[in-house]
């Protein structure tokens, strides 16, 4: 397969074959091609040269109908539902079930969404809007929605990205399910143990070209990492120790009825506190709430003792707090705007001479933070929403470290970042945090929450539940907090 995109080639003669009942591991750093042969795969773009051969038989869909009809079915890392329809109505958009005079039966459409979401072991109403379901529930009803098509070759791109580790593990057993029922299993991910646990074989790309097909088991995490950046990568957790100085960010009591409830803890500079937890246990919506995005009924929030005011986000910003958010198309960039502008969003006023904002300035400040970060984008004016949702993340990451933050919340900072660049990142928070910078950092990921925190908080159904040393930190102590097992606050 081969794919230009103007003078820039996308792909250059990648091969790939999917075996019935084999899971298939796809691996590469943001701008290897990943994205691009997916879509090739699914009919959303036409190949350039080249051939897509299912069972035996020569096929060139002219859309993503063609490619469903031929039973493959794409889970995207980004998901995309119909944010006013219901759950339902999304995962059978143009297949509902019909009664007579071909009205559509709308208790065998809830029906049936329950009983694909039974399958894949949660509970999610499938009355209930799409719009305002957190990123692991709207991937899960992606994941539903593929289920409903019987593909016999299903393509995951990064589907656990937004999972926790419970969740995440419920994924694997329908995946093998859908292994032992003979489908072909694409799966890309970022993860590698991942890789290892799910994969028979692995292909590695790298710039668009394919680099190797080998069997998971002759393959070690070093040479995958060799193999994908063409180059040594050093400890991709670089923690490093620093002074822990003053409290930089105190929550007292902060609760929201439903939501959470007398969540206190504190934040000293120099220190990098993990936040961690089951999905739903009411994370991102605490971060939320410290940075004024949404309204709390109870408690205080405190920046360097400095009571910030309920729901005024100005103010945090203005005390020196900021978030990466979770989801990065929704709340962390203007998709329509370029690179350059998204870099710069926070900084408007120090980057304007009275009033007016001067291009050159914006740029330079732009291309400093994405030639930092390794953003991969011909053009800094290009729009963002042209680039792989890695380096999209690493635009939202370079708008708010400009910011000089003296508190910094990320939420699942690396999400959909490639081993290379997650190394980067976690190199980045070490450093911030010896510069005295207070890190907050909500991560599904445990290996991230231990070998990047000196404490961990654990939070379990909306409450506080436990708060680790590094020293006592293990994924058991963790999850068993996490579950509610175990651990005292």
């Amino acid at each position: 397969m081969s794919k230009y995109f103007g003078a820039v080639q996308a792909l250059a003669g990648v091969r790939l074959d999917l075996w019935a009942g084999e899971v298939h591991g796809l691996v590469g750093e943001n701008g290897a091609g990943k994205s691009t042969l997916v879509k090739i795969l699914s009919g959303a773009h036409a190949a350039d040269a080249g051939t897509l051969t299912v069972d035996g038989k020569e096929l060139t869909p002219a859309g993503p109908a063609d490619a469903q009809a031929a039973g493959i079915a794409v889970i995207y890392q980004e998901p995309t539902l119909f944010p006013d329809l219901s759950v339902a109505e999304n995962i059978f958009m143009s297949r509902q079930p019909l009664r007579s005079l071909r009205r559509i039966d709308a208790a065998a459409m809830r029906a049936r969404a329950a009983a694909l979401f039974g399958r894949l072991g949660v509970s999610l109403d499938p009355d209930r809007p799409a719009r305002g379901l957190s990123i692991a529930d709207q991937q899960l009803v992606e994941i539903a929605k593929a289920l409903a098509l019987d593909a016999r070759i299903l393509i995951m791109d990064e589907p656990t990205a937004a999972l926790s580790g419970v969740e995440a593990e419920r994924l694997f057993t329908v995946v093998r399910s859908l292994r032992d029922d003979g489908a072909a299993v694409l799966f890309i991910s970022h993860r590698f143990d991942e890789i290892f646990a799910l994969c028979r074989r692995v292909t590695v790309m790298r710039d668009g070209r394919w680099v190797s097909t080998d069997p998971a088991s002759e393959l070690t995490v070093e040479e995958l990492v060799r193999r994908m950046v063409g180059r040594e990568v050093s400890s991709l957790y670089p923690k490093t120790d620093a002074t822990v100085g003053e409290p930089r960010l105190e929550v007292r009591g902060l609760t929201r009825r439903g939501v959470f409830d007398d969540v206190s803890f504190t934040v000293h500079g120099g220190e990098i506190v993990a936040l961690a937890g089951l999905v739903g246990a009411g994370r991102s919506e605490v971060a939320r709430a410290v940075f004024g995005v949404d309204r709390y009924d109870a408690g205080q929030v405190v920046v360097e003792g400095r009571t910030l005011p309920p729901g005024d986000t100005p103010a945090a910003i203005a005390a020196g707090l900021a978030l990466v958010p979770e989801d990065r198309r929704q709340q962390g960039l203007v998709m329509e705007l370029s690179v350059e502008r998204n870099a710069t969003l926070a900084r408007r006023w120090p980057l304007s001479s009275l009033g007016l904002l001067f291009g050159g300035a914006e740029r330079d400040a732009a291309h400093s933070w994405s030639r930092r970060l390794q953003v991969k984008t011909a053009r800094l004016t290009d729009p963002v929403s042209a680039l792989s949702g890695g380096n999209q993340q690493k635009v939202v990451l370079a708008k708010w470290l400009s910011t000089e933050p003296r508190v910094l919340v990320v939420d699942e900072p690396t999400r959909g970042i490639d081993v290379g660049t997650k190394a980067e990142v976690h190199r980045l928070l070490s450093e911030l945090a010896a510069q005295g910078v207070a890190v907050l950092m909500i991560s599904s990921e445990l290996p991230e929450v231990l070998g990047m925190a000196d404490r961990v908080l654990v939070m379990h159904e909306g409450r506080l539940v436990a708060d680790i040393p590094r020293a006592r930190a293990d994924e058991e102590s963790v999850m068993l907090a996490a579950t509610g097992q175990g651990g005292a606050a």
